[in-house]
């Protein structure tokens, strides 16, 4: 709980200059590959579904633009040596979408991809090692150092899955809602309530979902999740290492 409040605490008050990071001078490496943080933000919104003023809550991610490109991602980006992973992933989240919040400490796991300016895929060069969180929005800013270069969107579940062009976002997205779901589970059991059914959605190459594919109403009556993401096979051993578990 103290290494969260501390996280938390980071994500309210870091980058109070407003400006982004450029360069790659502090960059950490490892094994050749670029480190990489990054995290999903998230938040639940209020909707009514009925005349009788029921309501249930959508659960929404934020995607942002990248420059230059017409597709939508998560932000991240270098893990640089004079902060922590996480420290990493809250200065990304303000720096590319604006955001503030509660960064979930444990990381929802670890993805090797190559970076989209890599045009040479026989190359060491561009590959990355990216480490990814769940950040619940507290704090939306106006104004933010990439704001210039970037628009934010919100999307529904089944919104982000589909704008997802790549699969190790996809799977960073299934684990995401693992965990939601595991959050969601330990809090009706410390209610004393039954957790509430649920119904597997096959989200395998980022097929699209159901509009409002993870929800919770009022009376709790209904959520569906997609199967658990398949991690990579050496991604608890790297957790262990980089985090002394």
């Amino acid at each position: 709980m103290h290494n969260l409040v501390q996280v938390f605490l980071f994500c309210l008050e870091s980058m109070s200059s407003f400006e982004a990071r450029i360069g790659r001078q502090r960059q950490r490496y490892e094994d050749n590959m670029r480190l990489v943080s990054g995290c999903i933000p998230y938040r639940w919104k209020n909707d009514n579904i009925d005349q009788n003023d029921e309501t249930e809550e959508i659960l929404e991610v934020l995607m942002v633009s990248s420059p230059n490109r017409d597709d939508l991602v998560f932000p991240k980006g270098g893990w640089e040596n004079d902060e922590t992973v996480t420290e990493a992933a809250c200065r990304e989240a303000l720096e590319e979408a604006g955001v503030k919040g509660i960064l979930r400490e444990t990381p929802l796991g670890i993805w090797e991809f190559r970076s989209k300016s890599s045009q040479d895929l026989s190359s060491l060069e561009g590959g990355c090692r990216g480490y990814m969180f769940a950040l619940e929005v507290t704090e939306e800013l106006e104004d933010w150092p990439e704001q210039n270069n970037r628009d934010r969107r919100w999307l529904n579940i089944n919104g982000a899955f589909r704008l997802c062009r790549y699969d190790w976002m996809c799977n960073a997205l299934k684990e995401f809602l693992r965990v939601m779901e595991e959050d969601m589970n330990l809090k009706n059991q410390d209610e004393n309530v039954d957790p509430p059914s649920t119904t597997v959605a096959d989200v395998s190459e980022c097929q699209s979902m159901s509009s409002n594919c993870f929800k919770r109403s009022s009376t709790m009556q209904h959520h569906s999740m997609p199967s658990k993401a398949n991690l990579m096979s050496h991604a608890s051993h790297e957790i262990a290492i980089h985090f002394g578990y």
